[in-house]
């Protein structure tokens, strides 16, 4: 008899840490931090929203509460990502 084949890993990120500077995450082992200056999406979020996160694939984390995605790399080289915002000009 063969077993199936394993689905998608979910393990391998957790919520390790909140700050009023900014969250920190393990991921694989490897702590990260994100500080609410260069990531401002969860500036205001709740434990609960920071805490679901989701991992389609290794390089890749969701919160989909926040409607937050980001790759390992934007987290480990922020200044390589800047957020940019651009005001559309509104027509008449």
């Amino acid at each position: 008899m063969r077993s199936a084949q394993p689905g998608t890993s979910t393990s391998g990120v957790e919520l390790a840490n909140v700050s009023r500077h900014g969250i920190r995450l393990t991921v694989d082992g490897r702590e990260r931090y994100l500080p609410f200056a260069e990531f401002p999406w969860f500036r205001d979020a709740t434990i609960g929203q920071l805490s679901l996160i989701e991992r389609p694939t290794a390089n890749h984390l969701r919160w989909p509460d926040l409607d937050v995605d980001l790759t390992l790399e934007s987290i480990d080289r922020p200044e390589d990502f800047p957020l940019v915002s651009r005001r559309r000009k509104r027509t008449r």
